[in-house]
């Protein structure tokens, strides 16, 4: 089983917050609570921490923790209220048009598909705001503000622009994403290898939260750097598609 590191970005006597690793669920899975997850990673040393809000499993980034129930209490107010700020990164296909802008396209869940979200009337309001930070080719880093809290909602919110994440299997075109794909005719590997994915999830960051501490009214502002797996895709695209 693979060994997560979550990183502690900030502490204090209320409230913790996480740089959550890709791959690792940010609560125990009702099916199998075994499965790492970040509740599970810190309980033995607090053990009343509730989570303020979830990351999805591939998606990696800040996440707030309450230390207890009267700051988890505080703080979902300012989720619930839209006073929260969240920033994300994440790697699609194409280049959105325009190059920055407003999506306000309500989610609802599918009756068709178990798990997935599509834009649909009968959804609740989703609101997101990206822009263009770097053009590579085919392919384009966003900065995304998300203004709303629904179920994947980046990931179907760029879908909805036409340019999906580059690695989703849900709602775009690939589960694993190659080099091949962005050195096309001068990617040459061995005879006899297989060609393994420079990514194998969602290049989806939750960059950077900003909130007000519940208990010393001062403005937070915390980021986490972008993860390895990102970084590399972003350094081949920017030496060959350049």
């Amino acid at each position: 089983m693979k060994i997560f590191k979550p990183e502690i970005l900030f502490e204090d006597e209320y409230l913790l917050v996480i740089n959550k690793p890709a791959g690792m669920l940010s609560v125990p899975d009702r099916f199998n609570p075994d499965l790492p997850n970040l509740v599970s990673a810190f309980k033995s040393r607090y053990p009343d921490l509730i989570p303020v809000h979830r990351l999805d499993k591939f998606t990696s980034g800040v996440i707030l923790l309450a230390k207890d129930a009267e700051t988890h209490r505080m703080l979902s107010e300012q989720f619930m209220s839209r006073d929260v700020e969240k920033y994300y990164l994440a790697i699609v296909d194409g280049t959105p048009e325009p190059e920055s802008g407003h999506i306000e396209a309500p989610l609802a869940e599918s009756t068709v598909t178990r798990g997935k979200m599509l834009v649909h009337k009968r959804g609740k309001a989703s609101v997101t705001d990206y822009k263009i930070l770097k053009k590579m080719g085919k392919y384009s880093l966003v900065y995304l503000r998300l203004h709303t809290g629904r179920m994947h909602q980046v990931r179907v919110h760029m879908q909805y622009l036409g340019n999906p994440l580059i690695v989703d299997e849900l709602y775009g075109h690939r589960r694993e994403f190659f080099l091949s794909e962005i050195k096309h005719k001068n990617y040459k590997h061995g005879k006899f290898d297989t060609e393994q994915p420079l990514l194998s999830r969602q290049p989806l960051h939750a960059e950077k939260l900003i909130f007000i501490h519940p208990v010393t009214l001062n403005r937070m502002e915390i980021t986490a750097p972008m993860p390895k797996d990102m970084e590399a895709v972003l350094r081949q695209m920017e030496k060959w598609l350049a």
